[in-house]
């Protein structure tokens, strides 16, 4: 009888659990036993397996974050680290693993696949930078959590003329800022991909007030030249006249923590079958994503690396839709 593995790495994103209860489930209906390592690659390290049948993933798909854990391991980097995950899996009599998370736990993944670990990534992360999938699971319930709480900013901003400076998650990617400004009116999208400067942030806001706007907003992401802070510190060094009463707000790990949405619980069930169907196959070394809606495979050597770049239409939309 084939024995799976499944585990949650890197940073949680919901529709992690939907995805693992995918994975155990449609392995039971091949009857195959499965297996959850706790905590990540450090409780692949130390051994931490827990055996998981189709009622031990009841109840958990409509839970944000992962219910296996997850944690960064340094020892894991190194390559005696990675056989020792090997050992582990070995001790175990397990054949396969299937690793949720984003670039860096698909990293891990690749150098266990070049130890002759049979392993299949599904694509897991609110940055949505990974290639190999147009869209990965938690991106859906982030930005939703992201434009309700602009939403909200803009009414009390348009209640006291202010201009808000939003920050949200994106460390190398603008994903969620740019379709978060998009969604959310924005006059300005601020991302690591295109050099936006605080002069030219000042520019759009002193025009929403000639306008006569009640409010002006900026979307930034973490990882961008110019933070939320740096800039509204730049507007106050120089005395920018932009006429709003400039406020900061970042929403940080708050996005990470909502109920995945229906789209999320879907895509995640959809991710987590195709992972067992590639193992299946006798695929392995390779990510599932979506590509044009329907569930592929990807070879870790064109994932593993590489990040996805944004849409430079979609960011040139931005600017027209704030005017």
């Amino acid at each position: 009888m084939k024995r799976i593995a499944v585990l949650t790495s890197g940073g949680d994103a919901p529709g992690m659990n939907a995805a693992i209860r995918a994975v155990v489930r449609v392995a039971a209906d091949k009857g195959w036993d499965a297996f959850g390592i706790r905590e990540g690659y450090a409780g692949l390290i130390a051994g931490s397996f827990i055996p998981l049948r189709r009622r031990d993933v009841g109840g958990i798909l409509q839970k944000g974050g992962t219910v296996l854990g997850s944690a960064r391991c340094t020892e894991f980097h190194t390559e005696e680290g990675q056989r020792k995950a090997v050992r582990r899996l070995n001790e175990q009599d397990i054949s396969s693993l299937v690793v949720i998370g984003g670039n860096g736990s698909q990293t891990g993944a690749y150098g266990l696949s070049k130890l002759g670990v049979e392993v299949v990534g599904i694509a897991s992360t609110i940055d949505n930078d990974l290639a190999g999938s147009e869209i990965t699971i938690g991106v859906d319930t982030a930005l939703n959590i992201a434009l309700e709480a602009i939403d909200r900013l803009k009414v009390t901003a348009s209640s006291h003329h202010r201009g808000c400076l939003v920050e949200v998650m994106g460390r190398n990617c603008g994903y969620l800022a740019l379709m978060a400004g998009i969604a959310g009116g924005a006059e300005t999208v601020v991302i690591p991909e295109i050099e936006t400067t605080p002069e030219k942030v000042a520019a759009e806001f002193s025009d929403a007030y000639e306008r006569g706007k009640p409010h002006a907003l900026a979307v930034i992401a973490e990882g961008a030249r110019y933070g939320a802070q740096a800039l509204a510190t730049y507007f106050k060094e120089h005395d920018a006249q932009i006429g709003f009463d400039v406020r900061v707000t970042t929403l940080g790990h708050v996005q990470r923590g909502g109920t995945p949405t229906a789209f999320d619980r879907l895509l995640a069930s959809r991710l987590g079958a195709g992972a067992v169907a590639a193992l299946d196959c006798g695929k392995h070394g390779v990510l599932v994503g979506t590509i044009r809606g329907a569930i592929t495979t990807t070879p870790y050597a064109e994932v593993v690396g590489i990040q996805k770049p944004i849409d430079p239409e979609l960011f040139a939309l931005a600017n027209v839709l704030s005017r």
